[in-house]
């Protein structure tokens, strides 16, 4: 790839891919605006499949003025900019504005500072991206002035980084918001959620809490998948994840641990014996146990998530609309387009594009076809809202999902 004909999306991605680090899943999270989802750049140039999938997951993220070319979170290179992000509640949000060569063959490096100034506004951190021939001293001293980083890509695909911006408090908007959610451990991807009854996550703080190791006792009295359970209870931010593989309980976790003891008497294992006479149980949850249905409740109406989709449920309810899956992702677009993205539809460079056009549109049409859903929302998610009682109606895996038939209809209404 020469320095001299590299494209605004071949500058990204090699961005991308180095400033970046590759993360865990739970440190952090990307994505590359909607625009740079088409085969093809300005006056016909084509973009190889590589740098798609290297851009890819695509959503259409306003960020101060403006949408931003690459919003990332949590995941960012520490040797690339000043400061500490430490000093946050919330993992660094991070905008990245990049500019190739176009047909003149003159990369505008001060737009892209200006732009990416404009993004300071909800961000933490922001940057220029350019290929390093087309970087002067000028460009630098306009992004220390700034406080915007410079990227200088070279022909080698790497990436230099020229001047390191400062880190800066501010109040990140509604919808890069849902960015910085996508950076932590309760992200929603594919991993969140595997076993579809809420019984198998609230056993997990117990299991935790008991004296032997934490795999041996979910196995004897809750169920067998000790990786999807302790994803799940993470997910619904019952226990805390550790860097050495253990786990703590989280404020919520030790709630549900303290309901658990006082129902059976301070008897741990008395809760886990209940816990066990359940396994392989298909009742639902608000009829096997209501007690622990109105727990699960609680627990699953914390996540944020919960929060919103109800609100948006009971509007389509109050107004007699089914709420239907494509209804509830298309009447959560108009307000909240990230969120309905990122939440319902899979990150993948397919779906992404079937329900989003370049300029961030929704294609409604698509929100017919099962395959742009995430299973784990369409599936194991409403399974946690219909067995607390939240939903009216319980899941569909995606073998069998009809979007038009799946209904989210709540419980209660008011």
């Amino acid at each position: 790839m020469e320095a001299l004909s590299m494209t605004e999306p071949e500058v990204l991605a090699t961005t991308k891919e180095q400033l970046f680090s590759r993360p865990r899943q739970d440190s952090g999270y990307a994505v590359v605006d909607t625009q740079f989802s088409t085969d093809q750049w300005l006056n016909g140039v084509p973009i190889s499949q590589e740098v798609t999938e290297t851009l890819a997951p695509f959503n259409h993220v306003r960020v101060g003025s403006g949408y931003p070319d690459l919003v990332g979170a949590g995941s960012i290179a520490s040797d690339s900019f000043r400061g500490h992000h430490g000093d946050l509640d919330s993992p660094p949000l991070v905008v990245v504005e990049a500019k190739g060569h176009g047909s003149t063959g003159q990369v505008d490096t001060e737009t892209g500072i200006v732009q990416a100034h404009d993004r300071l506004q909800e961000a933490n951190l922001g940057f220029l991206a350019a290929p390093r021939s087309s970087i002067s001293s000028e460009t630098r001293a306009l992004g220390r002035e700034l406080n915007i980083g410079v990227l200088g890509v070279t022909e080698d695909q790497s990436v230099d980084v020229l001047e390191k911006p400062r880190v800066v408090g501010t109040q990140v908007g509604r919808e890069a918001s849902t960015i910085r959610f996508q950076a932590g451990p309760q992200r929603v991807a594919d991993q969140s959620f595997h076993l579809n009854r809420p019984k198998n996550y609230l056993g997990y703080p117990f299991c935790v809490y008991h004296p032997e190791p934490t795999e041996n006792v979910l196995e004897e009295y809750v169920v067998r998948d000790f990786r999807s359970a302790r994803d799940g209870a993470a997910f619904l931010g019952l226990i805390e994840k550790q860097p050495d593989g253990s786990d703590v309980l989280s404020p919520l976790g030790e709630e549900v641990v303290r309901f658990g003891l006082q129902k059976h008497e301070q008897s741990l294992n008395s809760v886990l014996e209940e816990f066990k006479s359940w396994k392989r149980e298909r009742t639902r949850l608000t009829q096997l146990a209501s007690d622990w249905a109105y727990v699960a409740r609680r627990v699953v109406f914390s996540f944020p998530a919960t929060q919103m989709l109800v609100k948006h449920v009971q509007e389509l309810q109050n107004n007699d609309q089914p709420p239907v899956l494509p209804a509830v992702v298309e009447h959560l677009f108009d307000t909240s387009p990230t969120f309905a993205v990122e939440f319902f539809i899979r990150d993948t460079e397919e779906a992404r594009s079937a329900v989003l056009t370049g300029d961030g549109d929704l294609i409604t049409a698509s929100l017919l076809e099962p395959h742009v859903y995430r299973s784990v929302v369409a599936y194991q998610f409403k399974q946690m809202l219909y067995h607390s009682g939240i939903l009216a109606e319980s899941g569909s895996d995606s073998s069998n999902l009809e979007p038009e038939e799946s209904n989210w209809r709540l419980e209660q209404p008011i």
